[in-house]
């Protein structure tokens, strides 16, 4: 069970990843969005390494 959660959360950090990139991409990112994203994958990171 652990090891599907670990998993999980490696997925959602992907996939935030993703979205960081592609907002950055951007002409005019949002930087209150990215910051969030960035937020929301630094507490994904955290998580996988409290497991």
């Amino acid at each position: 069970m652990q090891t599907a959660h670990l998993s999980a959360l490696e997925a959602k950090h992907a996939g935030l990843d993703r979205k960081i990139a592609a907002e950055a991409q951007r002409p005019l990112p949002d930087t209150a969005a990215l910051a969030a994203l960035k937020k929301q994958k630094l507490r994904l990171k955290e998580e996988m390494t409290a497991q």
